[in-house]
């Protein structure tokens, strides 16, 4: 049975996610999405996310804990298809610990932060 409290868990997703990069993509789901390329990664991204949202908004606490496990693949699967480790998020979230999110905003040029 999987740890429920394993802070690691992304990490060992996103590396079986980049070892599957080049897998058949007659067997690999992950290796069929980068065949298809950033579009089709980014289509399925937003798709989770907005499955995860009307979840959410229904309070089906279930369907948002499975469809947030899906948007968190695709997420994974989006940030190898950029470039982006998910030790270069974290090292964003750090950065931003303790700060305002208004101010944060601001200091971005996101507007008065009124949208988060």
């Amino acid at each position: 049975m999987a740890k429920t409290d394993d802070s690691t868990v992304l990490e060992r997703l996103y590396a079986a996610i980049e070892a599957r990069r080049d897998a058949d993509p007659d067997e690999s789901y992950t290796a069929r999405l980068f065949a298809r390329g950033p579009e089709k990664i980014a289509q399925k991204l937003g798709e989770e996310a907005v499955e995860t949202v009307i979840a959410a908004v229904a309070g089906r606490r279930g369907e948002v804990v499975t469809e947030s496990a899906d948007l968190l693949y695709h997420l994974l699967v989006a940030w190898a298809e950029a470039g982006v480790a998910p030790g270069d998020v974290w090292a964003e979230l750090a950065r931003r610990e303790g700060v305002s999110g208004i101010a944060e905003k601001r200091a971005r040029g996101k507007g008065n932060g009124d949208g988060v």
